[in-house]
């Protein structure tokens, strides 16, 4: 079983990492994510938990964080709380900034022995207003157990401060951070809500016709089969075929292309696309849970639940760090006293200041941000990316595998070339071909029906007779007296005709006119406008090796593997045989390299999910193979590719320069504290001022991504 809860109040990553793992070692319990950035949790459970799941997860987030709140997703509350909590933190902050600075003020320009105790009063009375919520969390977690978090980290600099006598550092250090905290949760805020406007493609209503009475319904109620209306202006709710109509569709949201596209008669729409004028009657094809948009917000909500290794890194990473810096900090302040080295009052000094920098905080949060900001700015340009380990793994490309039909080419087959023997000209040997292939539905077949409709003509059938398929060869026909026979070499040879073969590269269909040659037409599958800018982009990249798998013949597969500059290329694969082959390249690959998949058919499925990173062609490819891809690229172009890594690129380069940042002026700081160059006021900056300064940075992912 599953469920998910948003834990209302969560802002702190470190707590959401210790309810993570606390959730996780509980029996019963299969898998469970926790998002810190949109305080989202993913539970698995067994059967047997199912009536004590809600007050398990309860009991252990009112452990780590007593004032948070359990909501489960089905549930619907108001958020008028969370606007109370922030006028009381605004009020808060205006009352202990205007009594420290009358503290500041008396203690400047009244210095008179009897005003001493007035302004340490003040000072007193300042700090209780800011951090009196701060030192109530932290002994609400000491009372269960849990120590070293910022809570208890500010609690004991300050309290330690006001003990020897550093009244205004201890009231400051209060002030600036709840001013830090204030803005970082803002600006976090305000980057959860620019993902959330990023996948603001979930319907709200569906217009559903049921014989002449048109209601407004929840698409969760529309079955299959079922006939909906969508208006100028309006979201289409779910995925279905157009049975009338026609219209522009706005697909931004699901493609990342802003040019429009036109939805006729038959056409197959998608939910999530906007209609921008027109009306549609769209028969539905799919179930709302099993729509388009339903699995777009799905795959971008629960991304995190697949972490990258630099998320899992820093996560135990500070899991040790803050219990390290807490016992460096009190050796700081006891042991040079203790033997002989300066006075107590300086060493403590030293060692609070160094408290109020050890906090994590900045990489806590801003790396799981920065990936989620990937994820989101990925899916704003075509690109569904199904955790930030793949997200990462984009990175570390070495060698990228394509499968070629519907992935690099379009998967849809034209006459490319046509020629004649004696004196049949083009038009008749399109003519002849089209009679005989008039009554088959195959590809090939509707290929060259569909170039003899170009000369704007038609087959009349009725002059047709004793239509015969020889399975494997081709087709014979009696038209107008004349016997028409139309396949391939094999054909030919088994009549015992003479025909010239053809050196174009593709399919080849030959023509025989009472058992005389006629000609021969080439039919191929085009490849893809963007496949050759594509492989180009991704060698630009620093992709070490381009391979295409495809279970077409030798001469086409080289043919086009020549023209788009593939490094290799191997045909005539059945799908086991693809996963061979990708097995043997797996061991060709650096040894920190990854290697990618890119494939779009349900036999494509069995490699994908081989793969470091299976990448699935999301606009007209199989259910199977988005299923088993770790990626989808939603619209059939390979081009996309390259946007994600380019996301990928940009996501790692800034995540680092966090962690870099963070850690640097953090350690530099702890060193500057050691030394006592460092006062509390240079270490509220080292703490809350990096934090947002970290958070900030991450934030460009979301809007440059």
């Amino acid at each position: 079983m599953t469920k998910t809860y948003t834990l209302k109040g969560l802002n702190c990553a470190s707590c959401a990492a210790k309810i993570e793992r606390s959730v996780r070692a509980l029996e019963g319990i299969n898998a469970v994510t926790l998002n810190p950035v949109t305080a989202i949790l993913n539970v698995e459970f067994s059967d047997k938990l199912a009536g004590q799941i809600t007050k398990l997860i309860e009991d252990i987030v009112r452990r780590y964080e007593p004032d948070v709140e359990v909501v489960a997703s089905s549930e619907n509350k108001s958020s008028h709380v969370a606007t109370n909590d922030t006028r009381l933190r605004i009020i808060r902050l205006i009352a202990g900034a205007t009594v420290f600075a009358a503290a500041i003020i008396i203690e400047t320009f009244f210095a008179a022995k009897l005003l001493a105790w007035i302004s340490s009063a003040i000072f007193t009375v300042a700090y209780l207003i800011l951090g009196a919520n701060i030192i109530l969390r932290a002994l609400k977690k000491i009372i269960r157990g849990q120590f070293f978090d910022e809570n208890f980290l500010m609690s004991v600099a300050t309290i330690g401060a006001f003990i020897i006598g550093k009244y205004p550092e201890a009231v400051a250090v209060m002030l600036f951070y709840q001013i830090g905290e204030f803005f970082q949760e803002m600006a976090v805020n305000k980057s959860k809500k620019s993902i959330s406007a990023l996948m603001n493609i979930r319907p709200d209503y569906a217009n559903l016709l049921r014989g002449s009475e048109e209601t407004k319904v929840d698409p969760n109620s529309v079955n299959i089969g079922e006939i909906i209306i969508v208006k100028p202006g309006e979201k289409i709710p779910l995925d279905g075929e157009v049975v009338e109509g026609e219209a522009m569709l706005d697909t931004s949201a699901l493609t990342g292309e802003s040019v429009p596209r036109k939805a006729k008669l038959k056409d197959t729409v998608l939910s999530g696309c906007i209609n921008l004028n027109g009306v549609l009657i769209i028969k539905v094809t799919k179930t709302f849970g099993h729509s388009t948009v339903a699995k777009i917000i799905d795959l971008v909500e629960n991304a995190s639940s697949k972490k990258a290794p630099t998320e899992n890194f820093i996560t135990t990473f500070c899991r040790y760090y803050t219990p390290v810096v807490v016992g460096l900090a009190a050796l700081i302040a006891v042991a040079p006293p203790l033997l002989g080295y300066g006075d107590w009052a300086d060493w403590v000094h030293r060692g609070l200041v160094f408290l109020v920098i050890s906090c994590p905080c900045a990489l806590v949060i801003s790396i799981p941000l920065g990936f989620f900001g990937g994820i989101g700015g990925a899916s704003r340009k075509g690109v569904l990316v199904k955790g930030s380990n793949y997200l990462e793994a984009l990175n570390a490309l070495d060698i990228v595998v394509f499968d070629k039909t519907g992935t690099l080419t379009k998967g849809v087959f034209k006459v490319t070339g046509i020629q004649t023997a004696g004196n049949c000209t083009e038009e008749e040997l399109l003519e002849f071909a089209a009679k005989a292939e008039s009554f088959s539905n195959h590809p090939i077949a509707l290929s060259i029906l569909k170039a003899y409709s170009d000369y704007d003509r038609e087959i009349d059938k009725s002059e047709l007779s004793e239509y015969s398929e020889v399975s494997g060869h081709g087709v014979s026909v009696r038209a107008n007296g004349k016997t028409i026979l139309v396949g391939s070499h094999k054909l030919m040879a088994a009549n015992n005709i003479s025909f010239a073969e053809t050196q174009e590269v593709g399919t080849k269909v030959y023509v025989a006119i009472d058992n005389l040659f006629a000609g021969s037409i080439v039919i191929s599958d085009e490849i893809k406008q963007d496949s050759k800018a594509a492989i180009a982009a991704l060698k630009a990249h620093g992709i070490r090796k381009t391979v295409m798998l495809t279970g077409d013949n030798q001469q086409i597969a080289a043919a086009i593997a020549k023209e788009l500059n593939l490094d290799e290329c191997h045909a005539g694969l059945l799908p086991h045989e693809k996963v061979e082959k990708v097995e043997q390249l797996l061991l060709q690959k650096q040894p920190k390299g990854k290697l990618a998949f890119v494939g779009d058919g349900i036999n494509d499925a069995p490699v994908l999910a081989r793969a470091d990173v299976g990448i699935a062609m999301g606009g007209l490819g199989s259910d199977a193979a988005i299923e088993a891809a770790d990626a989808v690229l939603m619209t059939d172009e390979p081009a996309k590719l390259v946007d994600a890594i380019s996301v990928a690129s940009f996501t790692k380069r800034v995540v680092w320069q966090n962690i870099v940042f963070a850690l640097g002026i953090k350690g530099l700081f702890l060193i500057l504290g050691a030394l006592g160059v460092a006062s509390m006021w240079e270490a509220v900056f080292a703490d809350v001022g990096v934090a947002l300064l970290a958070i900030l940075n991450a934030s460009r992912v979301i809007k440059g991504a």
